[in-house]
């Protein structure tokens, strides 16, 4: 059986742990404790590691855990020395009974990837720090350009998709959010219910497709009202692009 439990890492990171009777996989490990404590405890049975890109708050526990145990460490085509498994888009892959299928998603950085399960009944994607719930990722290496590609992308997945990101950010983006869209209801009662869940130490993660599609302002660079609160502000935008660059620097100096 599939179970996806996050484990708290530094202030608002999450290290996606991921079991089914075939062992455990552990994604974006930024530290090592808590993991340490799972693998010492026979809690899990650790098989494999995923990496979505290679901030140091996504990768700083791997060689700790690997001085435990050598797994097989999956990641971008990058620098990082821990990875064995470098995979570009398109690859598949099978860990722990799951089939997985590589994504390349830019924008946060320039080597950034998704390992997308694309099962019909329970569809989900690992996704780093490029799709969040209520918001999208800096543009640190890459271009807004190849940021907003790689949102279309991932909005190409069906609707029930479940998204696992990197951090507990929902509530600072639909803070935004309610300011990008101030009429807007369902967002505001959804930050209400995070900064809830948030007060009582609940994730707010996963979210879905779906759900974004209602409350993220970065996949709703199409929406009329959007489109006129970011022309109001910022002067005459002619195309999406321009839209969702405007969104990501507003955002970024909110």
């Amino acid at each position: 059986m599939l179970s996806i439990k996050p484990i708290k890492a530094f202030s608002d990171n999450y290290i996606w742990l991921i079991s089914t009777n075939e062992g455990s996989i552990v994604v974006d490990p930024g530290e090592a404790d808590q993991v340490l404590k799972l693998m010492s405890s026979n809690t899990i049975n650790l098989k494999a590691i995923f990496i979505t890109h290679h901030h140091y708050d996504h990768t700083n526990g791997i060689d700790e855990i690997l001085q435990k145990k050598k797994v097989n460490v999956y990641g971008p085509k990058n620098n990082i020395g821990s990875v064995n498994k470098r995979l570009i888009d398109g690859d598949r892959l099978n860990v722990i009974g799951i089939d997985f299928e590589i994504m390349e998603i830019p924008g946060h950085t320039l080597d950034h990837i998704a390992f997308v399960h694309k099962n019909s009944d329970a569809p989900f994607i690992l996704c780093g720090d490029t799709l969040f719930s209520g918001g999208c990722g800096r543009v640190f290496e890459g271009t807004f350009q190849q940021m907003y590609d790689s949102l279309n992308k991932i909005s190409k997945l069906p609707k029930d998709t479940q998204i696992f990101c990197g951090h507990e950010y929902t509530a600072s983006n639909l803070k935004f959010a309610c300011a990008v869209e101030p009429d807007n209801k369902y967002i505001r009662n959804i930050y209400d219910e995070v900064v809830q869940m948030n007060n009582n130490g609940i994730p707010s993660l996963p979210t879905n497709l779906e759900k974004e599609f209602k409350i993220n302002p970065f996949l709703k660079c199409t929406n009329e009202k959007i489109k006129d609160k970011i022309i109001d502000k910022f002067g005459n935008l002619n195309s999406e692009l321009e839209i969702f660059t405007a969104l990501r620097e507003w955002k970024d100096n909110f």
